[in-house]
């Protein structure tokens, strides 16, 4: 890993793919004949781009029963308890409408109310995240939303992955597709004979979904485009090069483009993790995608002190953020922007992304900066309440109206002058 000294202008350092202009044209023409075609473009992009043939491509319930036969019970345990943990950390997110009065009788209000229905897209294919299903189901039926759409792009046998399905089920999910890419965005966004069309699209995917994604929005709402995963961990001089070294790898193996980024006040601390992340890449099943990804964009700042690595944390402003210092809930009041923050030796980052209950769907790519996890506010949308008494119009009209004026709009002042006017 590259070591760094100096500080300023610490960065993650990546070039986001924002797709070619070729592929922004063939994801325009995917929405387009979607649109016009239905499902008939939902098959035919099916077997074009997924190699498969599906009559059908709605998830029947014998299906979903091979899925639970198929896995262990144990495992489907700690799918269930995963859910539970993820459904308990959102619930106590959830927030009320609120009304307050005045005694002159006016009455102001926020009204919450879920959203009717949200998609959930779930990258699939030769992978299988179960995980992604819970943290995006899970928040939008603690928030109420009514109707949930599950897609997901189907393997060479035409089905989908047993982990997704159960975990699917788990968080109650009714209606899953086996469909993919920009077709199943187009699908959620418009709708088909067989997809209904939703109000938001939530979940990752490739650079077609991402490209998908932002073509729909404004029509639906979405959750984000996120970029490649990344790690960023504040260590003093106390701390264990190999486990550092592990959770670093945690994130190379992601993605090539990957981040993963060490922030430590200790040379001989950083000389050993540089080490032991060569060490343990040897034995990674994924040490290609781990290795590219460390070369490119893995880097350790060496700071004269943790206070100084508090200040290059927040200038990175990353998805997670592991802090491993003798005191570090003193630490976590300094960290101003990441996704997610991560205490102590035991809470290593694969605790957050799997089974403790906070999202795992966190802004990448600097945008802590000014953006939350994904939690259910995002699947509520809330409602302004105005309700003025004579009294209180009356005693304000007047001011009501010369602000009117002043932006020149007359007829915004006639309309409540007119309530006062002694002559009519």
């Amino acid at each position: 890993m590259k070591v760094v000294k100096d500080i300023s202008g610490a960065s993650i350092k990546r070039s986001v793919d924002s797709g070619t202009e070729e592929q922004r044209k063939a994801v325009q023409e995917i929405i387009a004949s979607v649109q016009q075609n239905g499902d008939q473009a939902v098959r035919e992009c099916t077997e074009k781009f997924d190699g498969v043939q599906l009559e059908n491509y709605k998830v029947s319930e014998n299906e979903i029963e091979e899925a639970f036969d198929s896995l262990d019970s144990e495992m489907v345990s700690i799918i269930e308890e995963a859910a539970d943990n993820i459904r308990d950390f959102h619930s106590k997110q959830k927030r009320n409408s609120w009304f307050t009065t005045n005694e002159d009788g006016t009455m102001l209000g926020q009204k919450l109310t879920p959203l009717d229905s949200v998609g959930v897209y779930v990258p699939g294919g030769t992978a299988a995240y179960p995980s992604s299903v819970l943290m995006n189901v899970v928040p939008a039926k603690v928030a109420g939303v009514k109707r949930i759409t599950m897609v997901s792009p189907p393997g060479k046998d035409g089905k989908l992955s047993p982990g997704v399905l159960v975990a699917a089920k788990v968080a109650g999910v009714e209606d899953i597709f086996k469909v993919g890419g920009a077709q199943a965005i187009a699908a959620l966004a418009y709708g088909t004979e067989s997809i209904t069309p939703v109000d938001k699209i939530t979940g990752p995917g490739n650079i077609f979904v991402a490209l998908a994604k932002r073509e729909v929005f404004g029509d639906v709402d979405i959750d984000m485009i996120a970029g490649p995963s990344e790690i960023v961990i504040l260590a003093d001089e106390h701390q264990r090069a190999d486990e550092i070294a592990a959770d670093l790898l945690s994130q190379a193996e992601h993605d090539v483009l990957a981040s993963a980024v060490l922030v430590t006040n200790s040379s001989s601390l950083a000389e050993q993790v540089s080490i032991q992340v060569e060490i343990q890449l040897a034995s990674l099943p994924r040490e290609d995608i781990a290795r590219q990804s460390i070369h490119d964009f893995g880097t350790i700042y060496v700071t004269r002190d943790i206070e100084a690595g508090i200040d290059v944390v927040n200038q990175l402003a990353a998805e997670h953020v592991e802090i491993l210092t003798e005191k570090p809930l003193e630490t976590m009041a300094k960290i101003r922007h990441a996704g997610a923050i991560f205490l102590g030796r035991y809470s290593s980052e694969p605790v957050g992304d799997y089974f403790a209950g906070p999202n795992h769907v966190l802004p990448t790519n600097g945008t802590a900066r000014f953006s939350s996890p994904l939690n259910v506010d995002e699947f509520m949308k809330k409602t302004s309440v105005i309700s003025y008494s004579e009294t209180a119009l009356e005693k304000n009209y007047q001011k009501i109206a010369k602000l009117a004026r002043l932006e020149g709009l007359e007829a915004h002042a006639r309309a409540v002058e007119i309530r006062f006017d002694k002559e009519k």
